[in-house]
């Protein structure tokens, strides 16, 4: 396994070197909009300390941020009425990983639809902050 890259897309967001539309945060965690959405308020947590994956992650941390995933859910839920959650994580390359820092994708469903193919477009940065003010707002 290949060690942690500080130069990876989501280090850099978490030093603010990059933007994001930022949902919640915590002492541990951040959840951001999934730029490159499979559905309608699919968004990311990501903990603050670095790991390259589940299989590197501290427990208490991979802890931290299913807690927030579980919080995310719930308002994706409330945000956007929906049926049910889909939660994924991605190890290595042949797991399915791009980005190698800990990610959790956290995506709202809804009966008889299918999730959009990852094909590496960017949502309108609109339509990402329009849902994020959705989830926002049922955060409270």
């Amino acid at each position: 396994m290949t060690s942690y890259d500080d130069q990876n897309v989501f280090a850099r967001i978490l030093r603010g070197e990059l933007p994001c539309e930022k949902l919640y945060e915590d002492e541990h965690t951040v959840a951001i909009m999934d730029i490159m959405p499979r559905g309608d308020g699919h968004l990311l947590v990501i903990p603050k300390t670095p790991s390259r994956n589940i299989l590197d992650i501290e427990p208490a941390d991979m802890a931290h941020v299913m807690a927030t995933a579980q919080k995310m859910a719930r308002a994706l839920v409330k945000a956007f009425g929906a049926d049910g959650i889909t939660i994924q994580q991605f190890s290595e390359p042949a797991g399915g990983q791009i980005v190698f820092h800990t990610h959790v994708h956290v995506i709202p469903r809804f009966d008889g639809i299918k999730l959009r193919p990852h094909t590496g477009e960017m949502e309108d940065g609109m339509v990402l902050k329009a849902n994020a003010d959705k989830i926002r707002a049922a955060l409270g």
